[in-house]
């Protein structure tokens, strides 16, 4: 059975930082590019950042680029994002996506 597991949101203070992980199991992590994905209250889900395969390629959505930064582990089966000078935009559920599942998410609150 195929599960992705998000943690590590919360809330935070604008300009603050936190770290998510996804912890993978049940497919050969290290065979799949991994997405994160966000939906923030009352809009669409949205792309952030992609992972290639090895972790050489990545990509970023323009509003978070230089303030976000995706990463793997493969030897943990875990993708990761950090994120720092956060703000309230950023509010929203993040997902991580790979080998076409979805995890189901975990809350990140950006507000003073």
């Amino acid at each position: 059975e195929v599960r992705l597991v998000e943690s590590g949101g919360g809330l935070v203070q604008p300009g603050g930082s936190l770290r998510l992980s996804c912890a993978a199991s049940g497919f050969d992590f290290s065979c799949y590019p991994m997405n994160w994905v966000r939906q923030a209250p009352g809009k669409r889900l949205e792309w952030v950042s992609a992972i290639g395969i090895g972790g050489d390629l990545r990509t970023y959505k323009d509003s978070v680029k230089g303030r976000f930064t995706i990463s793997r582990d493969d030897a943990a089966d875990t993708l990761y994002l950090q994120m720092d000078r956060l703000k309230p935009e950023g509010t929203a559920v993040y997902f991580c996506q790979g080998n076409g599942d979805q995890g189901e998410g975990t809350q990140d609150t950006v507000s003073s």
